[in-house]
This record gives structure tokens, C-alpha cells and sequence, in this order.
């Protein structure tokens, strides 16, 4: 009598439930089964990859032909220089699509159904932003074959972009944990660009993404030297254009333990209280 009291005040008669302890290997399994969800929703959505094609090119023409001259006398010298911090803006701003997402996807009642499976409470968070993932390695393809295409050719050969293509995906990794959590907290997707763009926007533009922290004031210039940004763009300079990538990667994977230290439990927190 008892155990039907208590299983009728937990759950309705039939609903599933999920098991009161899940294993990591589960976790991960489950959060796996839903990044295949996530990776479907692009070829179901083929105007987001276009959107993530798009932009790429809009940054790099615009950054290196209008700027370029200006900032360092050509724009060839400015293109070496800006194309490490175009890959790391265009997807730390992608970043901001996570938790626009998963607002839609409450808003729709998407996440009522995943409640009354019995799967880990964080895998369709998990499963979220490993197939974003998928969508910042389309971004980063498309801004290096632009670059290539205006004449961008990496000291650091093959295996160079490769390293900081791996550092910046492993970085977004950290910051999509960011994003769900903006994106569990408020209340509409249009909040969450507008909350996203407030912290993403000083984190790229007072970084070394686009000037020397040694050319700003100099109240500013040891705000963006440790900047986290800074320090992976720095890092994949060193990878890409040759130079010192140890210590600024060594950051880079510092700020990216601490980030999803922090935001991983929080965003699964505010998935559980706002679902």
C-alpha cells in the first residue's frame, strides 16, 4: 500500500521513471543518442548551414579589406594577423546558438517529453552542445578555406590549423555550457541573443583577436592580455603562423576546466528547475 502511495505521488500511473541512479557511462551514452538528434536538426534546418557559411566570409572580406590597411599598412600583413582571430570570433559568437536553441525547444514542450524518459537528467543538454559542435567545425572549415582563397597560407602547415582548430572547438565546448545556462535561465530565445551578446561582445573585441593589447590604453591592456579569448587566439597564432603556443594553450585549457566547471552544474540546475 504503501509503495503505490509513494509511486503515485512521484509520477502518473504508466509514466516512465527515470532509474534513481544513472551511471557516467549511461549519462554519456544517453547524451550521445540525443547529439544524434541535435546533428539532424541541420540537415532538416539547410538555411542555418548556410547562415554558418555565410558569416565567415562577411567577417573576413570585411575585417581584412576594410581595416586592413589601416591597421598595419597592408592588408596581407593584417590577414596573417586577423585570420586566428576571425576563426575564434566567428565561433565563440556561434556559441550564442546553444542556448537560443534549447530556449526554443522548452518553448515547445520538447523538453516535457525527455522528462518522462527514463534517460539522465543532463543528457539533453549534453546532447545539445556536442552536436553544436558539429555546427562551429562547419564555421571554422568555411572561415580557413576563405582565408585560403585571399591567400592565407599557415607557417604551421596542416597539423598547425588542425591544433587550433581542435583548441578553439574544445573552448566553444566550455562556452556552450555558458550558453545553456543564459538559455535556461531567461525566459525567450530573443533574451538570450540579447544576454549573449552582452557577455561575448567584450569578451572578443577586448582581446587580441583583432588588435595588440600592447596598442591599447593602457588601462585596458592587461584586462585583454588575460583575457581568456586572448589567450586562445594567441595559442592558435602560435599553431598556425609558428611562434609560442605552449603557454597561451596551457591557458586556453585552464579557462576552458574552470568555464565548464562552473556552468556545467549550473546549467544543468536551471534545465531542472525551469523544466
Amino acid at each position: 500500500m504503501s509503495a503505490v502511495t509513494t509511486r503515485s505521488r512521484s509520477a502518473p500511473e504508466g509514466a516512465p521513471v527515470a532509474p534513481p541512479n544513472i551511471s557516467p557511462l549511461t549519462t554519456v551514452q544517453n547524451g550521445l543518442q540525443l547529439t544524434w538528434r541535435s546533428v539532424l536538426k541541420i540537415r532538416a534546418n539547410p538555411e542555418e548551414v548556410f547562415g554558418l557559411m555565410l558569416t565567415p566570409v562577411m567577417f573576413v572580406t570585411l575585417f581584412v579589406f576594410v581595416f586592413g590597411q589601416a591597421m598595419m599598412g597592408d592588408w596581407q600583413t593584417y590577414r596573417d594577423f586577423l585570420m586566428p582571430g576571425i576563426v575564434a570570433q566567428s565561433v565563440v559568437f556561434a556559441t550564442m546558438g546553444t542556448g537560443f536553441s534549447l530556449s526554443q525547444d522548452v518553448e515547445k514542450g520538447i523538453f516535457d517529453r525527455f522528462r518522462s524518459l527514463p534517460i539522465a537528467r543532463s543528457a539533453p543538454l549534453i546532447g545539445a552542445v556536442l552536436g553544436d559542435l558539429v555546427r562551429y567545425a562547419i564555421t571554422v572549415v568555411m572561415v580557413m578555406l576563405v582565408g585560403v582563397a585571399i591567400g592565407f597560407r599557415p607557417d604551421g602547415g596542416l597539423l598547425g590549423v588542425l591544433g587550433a582548430s581542435a583548441l578553439v572547438l574544445l573552448f566553444a565546448f566550455a562556452l556552450c555550457w555558458m550558453s545553456a545556462f543564459v538559455g535556461m535561465l531567461v525566459r525567450t530565445p530573443m533574451a538570450v541573443q540579447s544576454f549573449g551578446m552582452i557577455l561575448l561582445f567584450p569578451l572578443t573585441f577586448g582581446s587580441s583577436a583583432f588588435v595588440s593589447p600592447d596598442d591599447m590604453p593602457g588601462w585596458l591592456a592587461p584586462i585583454a592580455a588575460n583575457n581568456p579569448v586572448t589567450h586562445l587566439v594567441d595559442a592558435m597564432r602560435g599553431l598556425m603562423l609558428g611562434g609560442d603556443a605552449a603557454a597561451p594553450a596551457a591557458w586556453t585549457l585552464f579557462w576552458t576546466v574552470v568555464i565548464t566547471a562552473i556552468f556545467f552544474p549550473l546549467a544543468v540546475w536551471a534545465y531542472r528547475r525551469r523544466t
